[in-house]
């Protein structure tokens, strides 16, 4: 039986998470700001914030730090367009900041000039990267069931044992009984 905590991330919480240290990177704000961000709308202290990121998260987004650092002090159009546009827009203003994003990850060629190829290589990257993803979690997870069906196998012998030991000493003991009422014990006082 696997147990979750209560507290647990979720998959959801890790990409807000990202997202918006991300921003605050780009932005030239700090990481403490980001993590005081995150943890008001996550209902998390900014140190749990902290300690998710640098434990875990950071790791998986190296690439996006380092194209965040680089971006720092630039005015994107994205930024310049979420200063004229209302809050309620916010989704088409993360698909522009998507696609700076992807525009930077081909640095040879402005967006004017991003054709099919280019974004066929970057889906088939990115189809290769989640495959090889997968196979480790498919790998890791028939690993954890070999040893799970292994923790069973000897489960289920400890229980064939104790249940072999159980019926001795009930029969021992209904002998004994026996016993006692066939010869009872003389008593003296």
């Amino acid at each position: 039986m696997v147990v979750t905590r209560q507290d647990a991330w979720s998959e959801d919480e890790d990409l807000l998470l990202a997202e918006v240290v991300l921003r605050h990177i780009r932005e030239s704000s700090t990481q403490l700001a980001a993590f005081e961000e995150v943890g008001k709308k996550l209902s998390r202290s900014s140190a749990a914030c902290g300690f998710r990121w640098n434990s875990t998260i950071r790791k998986k987004y190296e690439s996006a730090v380092a194209l965040a650092k680089k971006q720092k002090g630039k005015k994107s159009v994205s930024q310049v367009e979420k200063q004229k546009t209302s809050s309620d827009t916010e989704p088409v203003i993360q698909v522009k900041e998507d696609v700076q994003v992807i525009q930077e990850a081909v640095p040879s060629e402005p967006l004017q000039d991003l054709n099919l190829r280019d974004v066929i290589t970057f889906l088939q990257t990115y189809e290769q990267t989640q495959e090889a993803k997968s196979s480790i979690e498919v790998d890791a997870l028939r690993q954890e069931n070999e040893q799970l069906r292994e923790k069973l196998e000897q489960l289920a012998r400890d229980k064939d044992l104790i249940t072999q030991d159980y019926k001795a000493l009930l029969t021992i003991m209904d002998r004994a009984r026996k016993f006692t009422r066939d010869h009872p014990i003389e008593r003296t006082m």
